[in-house]
């Protein structure tokens, strides 16, 4: 038995140290905030429930088969509620396309928008699913870390991935509508990059909402972070919250512990680092423990996009909203120029809202609504002033809003409270206040992810959105397991 220590209770913190404890391990969990989650986290007030993180849950297979090596079942700690209707779509000339995991009714919604899509649509999700087939066991499962990981890769489907062009022009060459050509584009925003600089790779994305399925959580999706802390409490694992980490320390490149913020020393044979790969590297690892080479790597990438956030408590219902809706801007180039050229918030962005009371009526009282309000906004520089900056542009996004068909909006609301990019950095110490670690804005940049171990210190591992294989929920969780394999492998 090992005496593990791992710094955040993310998701990726969470997993491992369930995987861990399942394995006989002794695992403590520090956390600087007051409750687990990290980003996934929930906001209460005046009867009034938001999720403040991930809004829909995908590939819940990945999460069955983790509980399930920690001799559990998901099912007896989450309830999963497919989603019929996984998303509604308002153009700006005002068209309405309604997305349905049934993929007949979603055909029906194209052709009465983009008929002349119906048949691309169809051939498009099967080369989706070709490029997912030819990536899961290549990348999403595999580590990626020893020449053992890369020796049964099958290089002949990596070269098919499509990875020599970007996904705004695959889509533009497959689709000729407008409506489908700015739908495809969208799901690039969902590991925080540009759809007109990620490779085509990213195409992948579609396939798994959209052919694997959307679900939602019962309770909200922050009922996982909840699930994750119960199942490693029953075996075990110890959580200590409202204390942060100040430093890794070592001898001769091997971890021995950690110093927390109040000076306190932990010793421990290993460290799993949930914290974002550049602040481990940049500011955990110090002194006779620093690996400069990975910190010039960690800073020199760029980040994922940030997210500008919004939560909306409305004493009324609207119409024109479902359980996730998304309002596209009016010119979508000029709006990724924005947050990856010029970095600055768009003054037209497309807007994301989820409105769980839609599914959950008591997350809001009666007759109200509780909307979660996201639009993606560039990553910290030394010019942003989000403080002077964010009551404006909340009320330039409600009163678009109100444009869109959410009239009354602004007068209607009896919560609201806002989270900034600077908010994202200051409460979890993600880099630049991004959201999901790196962007994936060139054809390499997935592959060059922070590895699940260090290379030039030993019995250091890491876990979460900015390290491989990627965000979101799923390869959050993958990302934990791999790092456990590779301490398997050590031990």
């Amino acid at each position: 038995m090992k005496k593990i220590l791992v710094i955040g209770a993310g998701i990726g913190g969470l997993s491992a140290a369930a995987l861990l404890a399942a394995k006989g391990h002794s695992v403590t969990v520090i956390e600087r905030n007051a409750r687990a989650g990290g980003k996934m986290n929930e906001f209460r007030r005046d009867g009034f429930r938001f999720d403040t993180g991930p809004s829909l849950m995908t590939m819940p297979f990945v999460l069955e088969d983790l509980f399930g090596t920690c001799g559990k079942k998901l099912s007896d700690y989450v309830n999963l509620i497919p989603l019929d209707q996984i998303c509604r779509y308002h153009y700006a000339d005002g068209t309405i396309f309604n997305c349905y995991a049934d993929r007949e009714k979603t055909l029906q919604e194209i052709r009465r928008i983009a008929p002349e899509d119906s048949d691309a649509y169809i051939d498009f999700l099967g080369y989706c699913e070709k490029i997912y087939e030819r990536t899961t066991g290549s990348f999403l499962e595999n580590p990626l870390y020893s020449f053992s990981d890369f020796r049964n890769l099958n290089f002949a489907d990596l070269l098919k991935i499509d990875a020599l062009t970007t996904v705004s022009k695959r889509v533009d060459r497959v689709f000729r509508s407008d409506y489908m050509r700015m739908f495809f584009k969208r799901f690039t925003t969902y590991n925080g990059s540009s759809p007109f600089l990620a490779p085509a790779t990213l195409n992948v994305i579609p396939h798994v909402e959209l052919t694997l399925g959307g679900y939602y959580l019962n309770g909200g999706l922050y009922s996982l972070a909840e699930a994750l802390e119960r199942l490693g409490s029953e075996l075990g694992v110890e959580f200590r919250y409202n204390e942060s980490v100040r430093q890794i320390t070592g001898k001769d490149r091997t971890v021995q512990g950690v110093i927390t913020g109040t000076g306190e020393e932990i010793t421990c044979d290993a460290v799993f680092s949930n914290s974002d790969a550049a602040e481990t590297y940049s500011h955990l690892l110090t002194g006779n423990m620093a690996d400069r080479r990975m910190r010039r790597k960690v800073e020199k990438a760029e980040p994922s996009c940030s997210g500008f956030v919004l939560l909306l408590g409305s004493d009324r219902k609207f119409d024109s909203l479902g359980h996730h809706t998304i309002f596209y801007s009016g010119d979508y180039k000029k709006e990724f120029d924005d947050l990856f050229v010029h970095m600055r918030p768009s003054e037209d962005p497309t807007i994301y809202v989820a409105n769980t009371s839609h599914t959950e009526p008591g997350h809001a009282p009666a007759g109200m609504s509780n909307l979660f309000v996201l639009v993606n906004a560039p990553y910290l520089t030394a010019d942003s002033d989000w403080e002077s900056q964010k009551d404006g542009y909340a009320l330039l996004i409600i009163k678009q809003l109100e444009q869109r068909g959410l009239t009354g909006l602004g007068d209607s609301l009896r919560v609201q409270s806002i989270i900034t990019p600077a908010d994202f950095y200051e409460n979890y110490r993600s880099n630049r206040g991004s959201i999901y670690g790196t962007s994936s804005n060139d054809r390499l940049s997935a592959f060059r992810r922070p590895a699940n171990k260090a290379r030039s210190i030993r019995g250091l591992y890491l876990t979460g959105g900015s390290t491989h294989p990627g965000g979101g929920i799923p390869l959050t969780v993958l990302s934990a397991r791999h790092a456990v394999t590779l301490f398997q492998r050590d031990n």
